[in-house]
């Protein structure tokens, strides 16, 4: 079976053709400057492979779709009822999937939800001290970035030869950090929305809710004005004053006397050191830190912020392995493994799909 695993952004359609359940690659490539997702559908099916279903790493449909699904209508209601607290994920994901339906009548269609690897956090850490109504209606922690964390829990376990007590530090334009005890995520610091946890590039990262409330009062803004500034001028760009809060432009700004960008790229690290201390105590200890990510993966300095000062954890980051090389590696000398990894979500994004089609195969047959 040859799957189709679309990874969507607001202009972009980065994509993978695997073919499973070996997992080889058929093809690879990317469309820029999408305006029309049926030119962009077009430009991959002239590529030459066969495909036999699509994938999309969905990001959020409450508390119903918390796992991989047949696309059927059920889930693009869910995915509409739930915009509000993804815009800019959701919106992509609603145009994408209803253009391959179109331009491939017929073909399977799969949404693997981020939140699925999270749905294993126990009641203590995914439950929200808001009225009863509110968790009726699917006020809780979700956590996002699930596809990535899981591959990072996998491809952790593989270096190290066992499973252990982990922390994944997906660090990119958006930003997320798990606690995973031998597999399984116990906590996260997205929540409700990818609106939360830590600072992400233009989006803000935790927030007193009563600051919004009391900004909305003052200035007599509208629910979707406050959207729109904390999704596209908040996080590290709000921060920095650096339009787009990419952190290598951060990095370069502050190496050249930038005040903001500096304070900004120490928000963000503080964060990141934090959560590292605050999940070994929730897991009663740590055996490795894996970053990835765009930054994660290639920033030898923020991986070097991120552990100094925690070697009273047993961090120890060896200067020489953190600053060179390529490729999945350890880059510590200490008992704590610190891991710079390549993340692989369409990787687990077909993997799901193709277990959910192939028991539906066995449903059908039986």
């Amino acid at each position: 079976m040859n799957l189709l695993v679309p990874n969507l952004g607001s202009t972009s359609l980065k994509y993978q053709i695997l073919a499973m359940p070996s997992e080889k690659v058929l093809g690879r490539g990317c469309c820029e400057r999408v305006r029309d997702y049926g030119e962009a559908i077009e430009q991959i099916r002239t590529g030459g492979a066969r495909v036999d279903a699509v994938a999309f790493k969905a990001v959020h449909a409450g508390p119903r779709y918390r796992g991989t699904f047949a696309i059927d209508d059920g889930v693009l209601r869910a995915l509409e009822e739930y915009l509000p607290a993804a815009p800019a994920h959701n919106a992509i994901y609603l145009t994408a999937i209803r253009a391959f339906r179109e331009a491939m009548p017929g073909i399977p269609l799969v949404a693997a939800f981020e939140t699925e690897f999270h749905a294993s956090m126990p009641a203590y850490a995914s439950l929200y001290g808001v009225p009863a109504q509110w968790r009726a209606e699917g006020i809780v922690k979700y956590g996002f970035h699930g596809a990535s964390h899981q591959y990072v829990a996998e491809r952790s376990a593989a270096l190290l030869g066992r499973q252990t007590r982990l922390v994944s530090c997906h660090l990119g334009g958006s930003s997320s950090m798990c606690a995973i005890d031998r597999g399984r995520s116990i906590d996260t610091t997205m929540g409700f929305s990818p609106q939360s946890g830590l600072e992400n590039a233009t989006r803000h990262g935790d927030l007193d809710t009563f600051a919004a409330l009391f900004m909305m009062e003052r200035h007599n803004w509208t629910c979707a004005d406050v959207r729109a500034q904390l999704a596209q001028t908040g996080g590290l760009a709000g921060l920095s004053g650096i339009a787009g809060g990419d952190v290598r432009d951060l990095e370069q700004a502050a190496a050249a006397g930038d005040t903001r960008a500096a304070e900004a790229l120490q928000v963000f690290v503080y964060q990141g050191k934090k959560t590292i201390g605050a999940y070994a105590a929730a897991m009663g200890g740590l055996d490795a830190v894996a970053f990835t990510g765009g930054v994660g993966e290639n920033s030898a300095s923020l991986r070097a912020a991120c552990c100094q000062g925690l070697e009273f954890l047993g961090i120890a980051l060896d200067p020489e392995l953190n600053g060179r090389g390529s490729g999945d590696r350890i880059v510590s000398s200490g008992p704590v493994a610190v891991m710079a990894l390549a993340t692989n979500e369409e990787l687990i994004v077909a993997r799901r799909a193709f277990r959910l089609l192939t028991a539906a195969c066995g449903t059908l047959a039986s």
